[in-house]
């Protein structure tokens, strides 16, 4: 093949500067992008989940000696934006031009994802070290396992991208490869989404069947409250209480009655009227996606854009597009839902 079918070298500041005009353009229509950022000097994944990732991509090889061209893309910032979702993933990479890449991954069947389930019962210890990145042998052997565990095999991965080189492989996906492990490292959940299953529904079940079998109610508030604050999830908790006397129909409604009275003697005039109008205007259950209610928000909770976008699982940038922007936001589901839930807080 002769030089001449090949497009000319694109130096890598150059490819940045004409994606960044690129990638201005898609915020100003409002698309939210997600760029893939590793730190100089850092390795592509630091996790458990990142690393197992991209180990396992390794091992195949239909995608060995492709995958190094994708490790100098990701670590220069060519990954322009990549959004997991359910059973694929979407990627802007920077070439020498814009180019779309499209993954579609197929789900973990039923049946291996009732035998994950069995298989990790009785283990809830051990299911929470897996969440946290520190895994015990037997539940390494569980996740990992090449027929049944989390991750794909390559015939369960099809790949696309717009680009001129004739391989299935180029070096534009095998960046969003890599890129997919940076972004485990921090949303792990990402991985149960990209299969089509529900790890709340790993985590709740195993939870219930070692509580219903040892009754150990205290231990089970103790666990959800840790599980609510990784996962930012609600259980709820129907561990067994003691049992208590029943008191009778006539004490119970007398003892309400004086505490109603008692509470209403309480209030002063300007209480009752906000309870009143609390009555007659509840407040809203879903946030009113504008750029100025953004900036309310934010300012309320008393951030930076960097620590509110943290907080909504974004990056600083959306969130400074947003504050922008006039008129109802464009978001997805998962980022109105955030927004929602930290609105609700104040």
């Amino acid at each position: 093949m002769s030089y001449g079918e090949w497009r000319p070298y694109v130096p890598v500041a150059k490819r940045h500067a004409n994606a960044a005009r690129e990638i201005k353009k898609l915020l100003s229509k409002g698309m939210e992008i997600e760029p893939v950022e590793i730190q100089q000097g850092r390795k592509i994944a630091r996790t458990f989940w990142g690393e197992a990732w991209c180990k396992h991509l390794e091992r195949f090889s239909d995608f060995a000696n492709r995958l190094p061209r994708g490790r100098t893309y990701v670590r220069n910032g060519s990954v322009c934006h990549l959004a997991i979702k359910k059973g694929k993933v979407e990627a802007i990479v920077s070439g020498s031009e814009l180019y779309k890449v499209d993954i579609h991954i197929a789900p973990l069947s039923s049946a291996k994802w009732k035998t994950m389930r069995k298989q990790c019962a009785g283990h809830i210890g051990s299911i929470l070290e897996l969440l946290r990145g520190q895994l015990s042998s037997q539940v390494m052997a569980i996740v990992t396992n090449p027929a049944n565990g989390l991750f794909p095999q390559p015939g369960d991965i099809k790949l696309h991208c717009d680009c001129p080189d004739w391989a299935d492989m180029c070096k534009h996906v095998a960046a969003v490869l890599y890129g997919i492990g940076a972004r485990l490292d921090n949303k792990p959940e990402l991985l149960f989404m990209l299969r089509k299953v529900d790890h709340r529904q790993l985590i709740s079940t195993d939870l219930d069947i070692q509580m219903a079998t040892t009754g150990e109610g205290k231990q089970r508030r103790l666990t959800n409250q840790n599980l609510s604050k990784l996962f930012d999830i609600e259980f709820e908790d129907t561990a067994p209480l003691a049992k208590k006397r029943k008191p009778s129909q006539r004490k119970t409604a007398r003892r309400s009655n004086n505490e109603k009275s008692a509470r209403n003697n309480r209030m002063t005039a300007s209480e009752k009227s906000r309870a009143g109008s609390a009555k007659t205007t509840p407040r809203k259950k879903t946030f009113a996606p504008t750029g100025a209610a953004v900036v309310r928000l934010r300012k309320q909770f008393e951030m930076t854009r960097a620590q509110f976008a943290k907080l909504i699982g974004v990056s600083p940038q959306t969130v400074a597009n947003w504050e922008t922007k006039r008129g109802r936001l464009k978001l997805q589901q998962r980022t109105l839902t955030a927004l929602t839930r930290a609105w609700l807080r104040i």
